[in-house]
């Protein structure tokens, strides 16, 4: 009898251990169901495009409200004619509209380095970090070179975060028109095409005013 009564409590706690393991397997699985939709449709070639049109407030070195400054320089950043070696790093209102007065829709955070000897080219590191709609909480990262006397500059978007894990896509960047007597500030327009997670839309193109 007594062997007979362990061999049950053997198989009461067997029991009771499949049963907790079952209920925390069922726990996990909305996430991990989540996670493998997500890589699914990826792979698949179901991801859908954002377009993103937004400006970035540009507040340089001198501006009473900077949001840019400089922290490095070379040994002829004084002396060459395109501040070889200057790097800046900023953190810049991203607006809906060219007036900064506009709805914020996030910051851009990042680095900037002047890194060509013969023209104004500068190779740029940024992060676009929303805080609004759908979008809250999402970054995209954009890396290139930004010849900066060119009309329009494009860029490529390298990677993202949120809605935007696995993106790719491009971003072109244009200088909007500003006072010139205006010191120490310009007005950076962006127009931003990047893949996202599909279950974001429905629509192939989505406009970030949806958002």
């Amino acid at each position: 009898m007594a062997k007979l009564a362990s061999i049950g409590s053997i198989l009461t706690i067997s029991c009771l251990l499949l049963f907790t393991q079952d209920v925390y397997a069922r726990k996990q699985v909305p996430v991990a169901e989540k996670e493998n939709l997500f890589l699914r449709d990826i792979f698949l070639g179901k991801e859908k495009i954002v377009k993103i049109h937004l400006y970035v407030q540009d507040l340089r070195v001198g501006h009473p409200n900077a949001t840019v400054f400089e922290v490095a320089t070379s040994s002829i950043t004084n002396t060459s004619p395109y501040s070889f070696g200057s790097i800046h790093v900023l953190d810049d209102l991203i607006t809906e509209e060219p007036d900064i007065n506009s709805r914020p829709l996030g910051r851009v955070q990042g680095l900037t380095t002047n890194a060509d000897l013969s023209t104004f080219g500068i190779h740029l590191n940024l992060n676009f970090y929303f805080t609004v709609g759908k979008l809250a909480g999402s970054t995209l990262s954009i890396l290139g070179r930004n010849q900066i006397l060119d009309d329009q500059r494009e860029f490529p978007v390298v990677g993202g975060s949120g809605i935007f894990r696995f993106t790719r896509g491009y971003a072109i960047q244009t200088s909007y028109p500003m006072d010139p007597a205006v010191a120490n500030y310009g007005v950076l327009e962006y127009t931003i095409y990047a893949t996202y997670d599909s279950k974001l839309g429905e629509s192939d193109v989505v406009e970030i005013a949806q958002m």
